[in-house]
């Protein structure tokens, strides 16, 4: 299979936000962000749109042609940055998501005190596949065309696997566990992993 991919640009964020808003949806760490289940139907695609414009303005988002995957990416430097709006980011994040729902600000200050720091790397904030179209290796072509460059320049990547299922793949794609899983308040363990440039 030989996926097709493009750099999405601003006005591929209503397909990019449909994506994503399928394929994590009833992901653990979407489900303890957004517990109530009557309300996650209008508050989860804004997470994820304000997830697709992060990405958006501080690194890039790769779309598949075809509408069926896509996946945000962060050009993380070497000196601690907060990406998504700095100190006032996980505010701002709960003022536009969910206002009356301190887990949205609990998640970004607490994801990004475990982000790693002191070297320059890819952070691959998020890959969403459409439900019906999981499992046929649409993820991981997206995610490959990436790899391929931090190998040609040398840069490593990180990402934070969200359920327990998913370290097995990006194992797979050369990833290693990075210290111990972090668990959410009363809530899921993410999985962060790090990847070093193959030579």
């Amino acid at each position: 299979m030989s996926l097709r991919i493009r750099r999405a640009a601003q006005r591929d964020a209503e397909a990019a936000v449909g994506i994503l808003d399928e394929a994590f949806r009833d992901d653990p760490v979407s489900c303890w962000v957004l517990p109530d289940p009557a309300r996650r139907p209008a508050a989860h695609p804004r997470l994820m749109a304000a997830f697709f414009q992060i990405s958006l303005d501080e690194g890039h988002v790769d779309l598949a042609e075809d509408g069926s995957a896509v996946a945000l990416w962060l050009d993380v430097p070497a000196e601690p940055q907060q990406p998504g709006g700095g100190d006032d980011g996980p505010a701002q994040l709960r003022a536009y998501v969910d206002p009356d729902n301190e887990r949205v600000e609990l998640m970004a200050h607490f994801m990004g005190a475990h982000h790693p720091h002191g070297r320059a790397h890819a952070y691959l904030m998020m890959v969403g596949v459409l439900p019906d179209r999981q499992g046929r290796g649409l993820g991981t072509e997206l995610i490959t065309a990436v790899l391929e460059r931090c190998d040609r320049e040398g840069l490593p990547a990180y990402l934070e696997a969200s359920s327990e299922r998913s370290p097995a793949l990006y194992r797979r794609l050369g990833f290693a566990p990075l210290g111990e899983p972090v668990r959410l308040p009363d809530g899921p363990q993410v999985f962060p992993m790090w990847r070093e440039p193959k030579a």
